[in-house]
């Protein structure tokens, strides 16, 4: 089956496979490019405790697989918590990896989340939204000098940045840093936001789509089982002139494990239709 070119999947869709049977699993059903998931609790195909070892050995995985990578989807921790050297030190030694693992596996670039994962702040919402944007465009300056884009998920329903007001507030600090904005239709629609009046608002900055739906408080279901405007959506991506790729991403509850490859294809065919 062959899918639209700009469209690859998640390895967070098949996250309860190993990541060897999660990428073929992908290639089998046709895909060629796909999304490397590494978030702790959401897609262990990468371990969260990375060293050098595991970094050489998920980037051969990958590498033997044959699909080309988009992006990791990586977490280095608590963006809006103050750090102490230890901490720092830490942090940026994960970083170092998840951007090494990058460049062994030809990942465009490595996506940070955009906060905690809680809605309150650790400090001030001001405070938390300056931090957040530093430590990202800290981030992004190693990545560039690694050859690595830096991108980060502006909205997300369970983290700081979690509608539109403070996806908006994000981005106007990360203005000149070079960090993208992942969209993703799921999360904003899980917080009653818009993916149209997303586009509209970020177009300048969206460098790649998520795709999944959701309906008010719930990202977690299959595409055309939610409230999520696809055709809208996208139509609207193609009308600001977006040329970046999209990714199924069905992180989904409403299906069995033994039903997701199948879901996965007719969830590429109807959207590649879109595209």
């Amino acid at each position: 089956m062959t899918f639209h070119p700009r469209l690859g999947c998640s390895s967070i869709s098949f996250r309860h496979l190993d990541l060897a049977s999660a990428l073929d699993t992908m290639a089998g059903l046709g895909f060629g490019e796909m999304d490397l998931g590494a978030l702790p609790g959401v897609c262990d195909h990468v371990p969260y405790q990375l060293d050098e070892a595991a970094v050489a050995a998920s980037a051969r995985t990958v590498q033997a697989s044959g699909l080309t990578v988009r992006s990791i989807n990586g977490d280095i921790g608590d963006l809006n918590r103050p750090l102490g050297a230890t901490d720092r030190s830490a942090r940026t030694g994960h970083l170092q990896l998840l951007l090494a693992l990058a460049v062994q596996t030809g990942a465009r670039a490595l996506v940070l989340p955009c906060g905690a994962l809680s809605h309150e702040p650790v400090r001030s919402l001001a405070e938390d939204l300056d931090l957040v944007a530093a430590e990202l465009a800290a981030a992004a300056a190693l990545a560039a000098d690694a050859g690595i884009e830096l991108w980060t998920e502006s909205l997300h329903f369970f983290r700081l940045c979690w509608n539109t007001q403070l996806a908006r507030q994000l981005t106007e600090r990360l203005a000149g840093t070079g960090v993208g904005v992942v969209m993703d239709f799921s999360h904003i629609v899980a917080s009653g936001g818009d993916p149209e009046q997303f586009v509209d608002l970020f177009h300048p900055q969206i460098r790649h789509v998520h795709l999944r739906d959701a309906v008010p408080g719930n990202i977690n279901l299959s595409i055309g089982n939610g409230a999520a405007n696809f055709e809208a959506g996208l139509k609207a991506l193609a009308g600001m002139g977006y040329a970046g790729h999209f990714s199924l991403e069905l992180e989904t509850r409403d299906v069995t494990n033994a039903e997701r490859p199948a879901a996965a294809a007719r969830a590429a065919a109807y959207i590649s239709d879109l595209i």
